[in-house]
């Protein structure tokens, strides 16, 4: 009778466990299918429409031709009308869906005649794939990785699982922009959790397909490869580290090999793929992105003064110093909790830094960021009320400022309420008490700390919502028609170089990494 107390204690405390993510998973739906009844991006509006009209197209190419014409320019397939430029994964997805639409309406998906085609069933029908998309990818990963979450109670494993799935961002691009994030992303998380149950190969395995989904999934490639050859590195390369570096080469051979099996007909066609994917000659940075580059913009037109070659050369090597700090330390000591940091800073220095960026890339940083909400929930929480900030453009002209205003609110609400965020902004709570104790006797304010953080997150919020409110509702000089965006991109980017060098001082400066326990 002893013994069985216990277990029924654990049964009810498993069962409460369960209720509460089943509740924070249907909350997460609703809000997402609410978000899906506004409009989406190009909604009515020829000849080129927007994102969604590119998913259709893309549907309507893969069925109607055959593989070998994907990604070429023919007279069924013009490049210059949303031509695919994305990895395999993406095509044979599209491919799927396309099968699906045929049978309810072969209308969507005919090829030419359903161009630019607009519907509420069609609408129902797309939106319903994105939803099924994260229920089968990203959302078993995020409650997963809660659950796996170690010295943390069921009450903040909910919590971060609650946060992490309200996060206003990728609610707002895939389910009211209209795109598929969620299935890169969530690969690219389901190669983490199993990392850190030391699945090595699933991990690499589960990467490989994010990488072949969405090529900006090169963000995260480094922290992958930079843990994985530190943690071979600490086996010993003469001995079982050496035997798991090759399972780990043939594992990433093996994957790639499948994702790209029917495009190894000739060099050709893989060379083609490659050119789609990374196209040089689109410049250094589209539309007005939170990045360097756009904001430097402001000054001198780099577009205008160097050649997109030298564009290229000078953002690859910035990228690369900005890159190093974090990777290095990784390396030389591979830990999660070093990998979780080094994913959101080195995702974040491709962003401000790289070639070629998109507004929507900052998902790429915004998830990585999740993962670490439960260690510093303030931070976190700014951040990524900042990086949906920095989309605001793009969900304006989406007609998205109502979605927009009410997720925000209710994810600083959430944040706010499960975490007690304003509470925890001393030096120990920001992670940088090694830090501070390294400046004590040079930095006599380190004591108002605290004081100051909240003072400058409130002010930030007070400018976030300034800058909302004029760009939905004032009209910019005829002068200056690109005002308010070019507003929200620097003041963005302001905050982002912050980021980057706080991420990077926690790293560096990170005593957690050197106490745990060495990798065996």
């Amino acid at each position: 009778m002893r013994e069985f107390v216990p277990f029924v204690l654990l049964q009810r405390a498993a069962m409460e466990k369960w209720s509460l993510m089943t509740i924070t998973v249907l909350l997460a739906l609703t809000v997402r299918w609410t978000v899906s009844l506004s409009s989406y991006s190009g909604a009515g509006k020829p000849p080129m429409y927007g994102d969604y009209e590119a998913q259709r197209h893309w549907q309507e190419v893969t069925y109607n031709l055959p593989i070998r014409q994907w990604y070429f320019n023919t007279t069924d397939n013009n490049l210059l009308y949303w031509g695919l430029d994305y990895p395999p994964l993406t095509a044979y997805h599209s491919l799927v869906c396309a099968y699906i639409a045929k049978l309810i309406n072969p209308d969507w998906i005919a090829l030419h005649t359903s161009r630019g085609y607009e519907s509420q069933p069609h609408k129902l029908f797309m939106r319903t794939t994105v939803m099924v998309a994260d229920l089968l990818v990203y959302i078993p990963a995020v409650i997963l990785y809660c659950f796996s979450l170690k010295e943390t109670s069921t009450k903040k494993k909910v919590s971060s699982a609650l946060c992490i799935l309200l996060y206003p961002g990728l609610i707002l691009i895939d389910h009211g922009h209209f795109q598929y994030n969620s299935v890169s992303l969530g690969l690219a998380l389901w190669g983490a959790l199993y990392l850190s149950y030391d699945w090595d190969l699933l991990g690499s395995a589960a990467f490989c397909l994010a990488l072949n989904y969405k090529q900006m999934e090169l963000y995260h490639s480094l922290p992958f490869f930079c843990y994985l050859l530190g943690k071979c590195f600490k086996k010993g390369l003469k001995g079982k580290g050496l035997v798991l570096l090759t399972k780990i080469a043939g594992t990433v051979v093996v994957s790639f090999a499948v994702c790209w099996l029917p495009f190894c007909t000739d060099v050709e066609q893989i060379m083609q793929v490659l050119r789609r994917l990374f196209p040089i000659d689109r410049g250094l940075f589209e539309d007005k992105v939170a990045n360097i580059w756009c904001s430097l913009s402001v000054l001198m037109k780099i577009k205008n003064i160097m050649s997109p070659e030298t564009q290229l050369k000078l953002s690859f090597a910035v990228t690369l110093l900005s890159l190093l700090p974090a990777c290095v330390k990784l390396t030389a000591q591979p830990s999660l909790r070093g990998f979780k940091f080094a994913l959101v800073s080195c995702a974040l220095s491709f962003f401000l830094f790289s070639f070629q960026v998109h507004e929507k890339s900052i998902l790429l940083v915004s998830v990585p960021v999740c993962l670490i909400i439960n260690e510093i929930p303030f931070m976190a929480t700014w951040f990524l009320l900042v990086s949906t900030f920095s989309m605001l453009p793009l969900l304006l002209k989406d007609g998205l400022l109502l979605a927009y205003t009410v997720t925000m609110l209710a994810f600083l609400s959430v944040c706010t309420t499960s975490f007690s965020i304003l509470e925890k902004t001393s030096a120990e709570d920001l992670q940088l008490k090694q830090f501070s104790l390294s400046l004590k006797g040079y930095v006599s304010w380190f004591k108002s700390f605290p004081k100051i953080v909240r003072m400058l997150f409130f002010l930030s919020l007070t400018l976030m919502a300034v800058l909302s409110v004029m760009s939905a509702t004032v009209h910019p000089p005829q002068r200056f028609p690109d005002l308010f965006p070019l507003a929200v991109s620097v003041v963005s980017c302001l905050h982002f170089i912050l980021f980057l060098v706080y991420f990077n001082v926690v790293i560096l400066w990170d005593s957690k990494n050197r106490s745990q326990k060495k990798i065996s």
